[in-house]
């Protein structure tokens, strides 16, 4: 049968997310990977580009875990031991030992009762949301948050949605203070770590502000975080942005395996009731199979590293790096966002300039995503640089000098 009507329409749809810039195009092939030496970190090789070793400056694995030979070696083993897939869901035959492990320690990690594992942390996030969100429930959401979040909150259909500007707290007190005796229940929902700017959500006032009008919500008002940008690579121990922020721990915290931890899959841990109330009720844990078991069992290895003296060492360095690729955009003249955090901005503030510079970055063997209008408001064009652990301090200067040679 001839498919062709609809194919045309799609294809108007493509050129049109041509025309407004936000088309994706053709995906960046990583053929291999050389490791580093010491004096220099990792470096990929791209199809089509023959011999040319890029710099990965666009890369969400902070710690560089993926790479670690302990880690490596436990997933070998545990594919040995059980297979390559699940081959099942968690309820019917797919539960195995490494998974009830890293829920296990995910938990005591975070210090809370309970945890469980999904696919991703995207799944983790359309997964959490919607089960706890009933037609008597009023979401509450930071205006920046993650597509994950928005999408659950649309998956949901809650009573009343609500969206506050941008860590603006005073607009999330008088939003639930509005919503205070209309709904049953309340969520109000952020990410840890906003992933496009670095910055982070101020989580002991946002509780503080939750705690104020608990009281006037016949079911709480539960604050949800998603910390995957900052679980690994955030707060002195690597806990993230509770850590990093102090104060009271949120209701419910969602992070990635994927991130910092070098794996693949997400999780939320939360109180053993909620944790126990998902697994009967959330869609993407019952019907979805799980992470295999032997990625399950290279995250307990990843989550052991982190939690001892070597995650102390990767972390240390994540931020000497860090700090030397900020202050040196800063004695360049650039402009960035203030911040501790991995995730560097470079303001560029023009969308023909970001792409001349991501060109001239590409040109010079380093991978970074450049961020334009309508993507970005305009005027908020930017370069997002994502240090490692896996960068050498000559990998941060070669970035900077590139950089440099673009201004002069």
């Amino acid at each position: 049968m001839a498919i062709d009507r609809i194919e045309k329409v799609l294809a108007q749809e493509l050129e049109e997310l041509g025309s407004q810039g936000t088309l994706k195009g053709q995906e960046q092939v990583i053929t291999d990977l050389l490791p580093g030496d010491g004096a220099e970190g990792p470096r990929y090789l791209l199809a089509g580009e023959g011999d040319r070793r890029f710099l990965r400056m666009n890369s969400n694995s902070y710690l560089g875990m993926s790479l670690v030979r302990e880690v490596v070696e436990a997933e070998e083993k545990a594919v040995r031991t059980f297979g390559t897939g699940p081959g099942a869901v968690r309820f019917i035959s797919g539960t195995y030992q490494p998974h009830i492990e890293l829920e296990r320690r995910l938990a005591g990690f975070h210090g809370r009762e309970a945890c469980m594992i999904f696919s991703s942390a995207y799944a983790t996030s359309m997964g959490v949301l919607p089960p706890l969100i009933t037609a008597e429930t009023v979401v509450v959401s930071d205006e920046l948050n993650h597509n994950c979040i928005i999408n659950a909150m649309r998956l949901a259909r809650p009573q009343e949605k609500k969206i506050y500007r941008h860590l603006d707290l005073g607009e999330l007190d008088t939003q639930l203070a509005e919503m205070a005796g209309k709904c049953r229940r309340a969520i109000v929902v952020t990410d840890g770590i906003f992933s496009m700017r670095g910055d982070h959500a101020p989580l002991p006032e946002i509780m503080a502000v939750a705690r104020k009008y608990d009281d006037r919500f016949p079911e709480n008002v539960l604050v949800v975080a998603d910390d995957s940008h900052g679980v690994g690579a955030f707060g002195e121990t690597g806990r993230g942005t509770e850590e990093y922020t102090g104060g009271e721990r949120v209701d419910l915290l969602i992070a990635t395996l994927g991130k910092a931890l070098g794996i693949n899959g997400g999780y939320v841990v939360g109180s053993r009731q909620i944790i126990g109330y998902l697994r009967e009720k959330s869609p993407f844990y019952i019907y979805s199979n799980p992470i295999t078991p032997a990625e399950a069992a290279a995250a307990c290895a990843a989550v052991e590293i982190l939690s001892g003296a070597r995650g102390r060492e990767l972390l240390d360095h994540l931020r000497s790096m860090t700090g030397r690729f900020d202050q040196g955009l800063v004695d360049l003249g650039f402009e960035t966002i203030p911040g501790e955090h991995p995730v560097v901005p470079l303001m560029v503030r023009d969308t023909a300039k970001t792409t001349a510079m991501v060109e001239h970055l590409f040109g010079n063997g380093i991978l970074a995503t450049g961020l334009k209008f309508p993507v970005v408001p305009q005027g908020d064009e930017e370069i997002r640089f994502q240090i490692s652990a896996d960068h050498s301090a000559a990998d941060i200067d070669y970035a900077l000098q590139v950089l440099s040679d673009f201004k002069s």
